[in-house]
């Protein structure tokens, strides 16, 4: 099951292991089952102290749990976690051994003090880029907390349970048999969720934060460029994200940022945040900016108000909040979200396997996803509202070539269908001869840009007529103090690059505010 190198990088991960563990299996006769034994045996030749038995008698056939010797507290695997989870398995053996996880001690204690009964069943797709994160999140919980239970189930080895749980997005998690949240998700985002009292204890913490000297509004590459060219001022600088990363978190594959030559999305999260904790920061994740109070006067400070209802202080502000997918906002698109509408063709396609799927979009982003998309499902249909694909002629070229894609242009989508809780077809106009038509589908990938994250700056800055905050050459907006940069602002071309750029430019001028802020003060006095 394992190559030469891999098995080579484990059992050296496995000299770690500070004490013994078992991997027990739960079989029947299937190809699966035959797979994960083969699996399981090989691992355990690795290291005298791992060790395999198929004495399980979960109901979930094939899977296996991982536990400490002695003990049935860990993390169940109803799959043969290869491909984007290998890492989530290699993790959860070292944790089960006793390997320290690199989490801040606060959150390990946070997921001590949970109490309750949680059974978590995680569903996920091997090639899905979102869901090792929430795998790694839930194993470390159950692995460290008796209260918690955590099952990981590939959709694709576990096809039924998927069609009849209607399961049409991954990550897919379930608490105690409840839907608990879909997509990706961080540990932090996790505990938060379960513990009651966070929201309280974290705005107190940010309350009684002092002013800063930048407060970055936003953790994509153009907060992340501006938190680094601010810190290295020396100066206080502080960055309030939602989720660290931003919408690089979503993509797959990044090609094309200079000197990089090839990365995906998670990773190139990962190395922002690990170059921006180098440096004198103070980073608070998981915080949502709902309300910019410009300062009362020239050289005040610039409050804003957190959706805990913490207020953060500041004598400059840079805001880079980004954007988010476009919806279509046709009738059926928030109806059967995540029941055959979605929005990650890398995540997502594997569930849709043999099936019909409509793509809305004809720029680069519908088309890539389309030729995705063309090599697991049964056909694919893709919806132009203009007369022409806008996307590079190469892709297009392609996408023509392909024998199981039909291109519908002049096409505007009005409805999205289904029936028994999921998607069954799309409805669009014909927009040259006014025909209503049909098509029948079981799923819907939505690609058709993206919008700015600015709904709370209404009122407060100027805006574009598409929501976009308007910045200058040197990312002032109109509020004194206040700057921005990236995709929430005018600027054109959407592209990390050029939102890291932009994040440098607005720390550099915020940093100009300051130094003159003392001089301009002296002369009115």
């Amino acid at each position: 099951m394992l190559d030469t190198q891999l098995k080579s990088q484990l059992q050296a991960y496995l000299g770690r292991l500070q004490r013994p563990i078992r991997l027990i299996a739960s079989l029947d006769d299937s190809q699966g089952a035959t797979e994960m034994r083969d699996l399981l045996v090989e691992i355990a030749g690795l290291s005298d102290l791992v060790s395999f038995d198929d004495s399980g008698t979960d109901a979930r056939k094939p899977s296996f749990l991982i536990a400490p010797q002695g003990s049935d507290q860990g993390v169940r695997f109803a799959a043969i976690p290869l491909g984007h989870e290998f890492t989530s398995l290699v993790l959860a053996l070292l944790w089960t051994g006793g390997h320290p996880p690199k989490e801040e001690a606060e959150t390990l204690d946070a997921i001590d003090a949970l109490k309750g009964d949680f059974s978590f069943e995680v569903y996920m797709s091997l090639s899905c880029h979102n869901c090792p994160d929430v795998v790694q999140a839930l194993s470390l919980m159950a692995i460290r907390n008796p209260a918690i239970k955590t099952v990981v189930i590939d959709g694709g080895l576990y096809q039924a349970e998927v069609e009849e749980r209607q399961v049409l997005a991954v990550p897919m998690v379930y608490l105690n048999g409840e839907v608990f949240g879909s997509g990706r998700m961080t540990l932090q985002e996790i505990v938060a969720k379960l513990d009651v009292n966070a929201d309280e204890r974290e705005a107190a913490k940010l309350d009684a934060k002092d002013a800063f000297d930048v407060l970055i509004v936003g953790g994509g590459p153009a907060g992340a460029a501006a938190a680094v060219y601010a810190a290295r001022k020396g100066i206080r600088v502080g960055v309030a994200a939602e989720r660290f990363g931003g919408q690089t978190n979503d993509t797959m594959a990044i090609e094309n940022y200079i000197s990089v030559l090839e990365t995906d999305g998670p990773k190139f999260a990962a190395a922002l945040e690990a170059q921006v904790r180098h440096y004198d920061v103070d980073l608070m994740n998981l915080q949502r900016a709902e309300k910019l109070i410009p300062a009362s006067e020239p050289g005040g400070l610039v409050q804003v108000q957190m959706a805990n209802g913490a207020t953060l202080k500041a004598r400059s502000v840079i805001l880079s909040t980004g954007a988010r997918w476009r919806n279509v906002n046709v009738p059926g698109e928030n109806e059967y979200r995540n029941k055959g509408v979605a929005y990650c063709p890398h995540c997502d396609g594997p569930l849709f396997k043999g099936k019909d799927v409509a793509v809305i979009g004809g720029g680069n982003s519908g088309v890539e996803a389309a030729i995705d998309l063309a090599g697991i499902v049964g056909h694919v249909t893709l919806i132009e509202f203009a007369d022409a694909l806008k996307a590079d002629a190469v892709l297009v070229s392609k996408l023509r070539s392909l024998p199981n894609v039909t291109v519908h242009v002049n096409a505007q989508t009005t409805e999205i269908t289904g029936a028994g809780g999921k998607v069954n077809g799309l409805s669009y106009k014909d927009r040259v001869s006014g025909e209503q038509r049909h098509v029948e589908l079981e799923g819907v990938f939505v690609q058709i840009g993206l919008v700015p994250n600015t709904e709370w700056l209404k009122g407060t800055l100027e805006l574009s007529r598409y929501g976009e905050i308007v910045v200058d050459a040197k990312g002032h907006t109109n509020v004194e103090g206040v700057f921005a940069a990236g995709d929430c602002t005018t600027v054109p071309y959407k592209q990390i690059v050029i939102a890291a750029g932009d994040g440098a430019k607005a720390a550099l001028s915020a940093f100009d505010h300051l130094i003159r802020q003392p001089a301009a003060e002296a002369v009115a006095a």
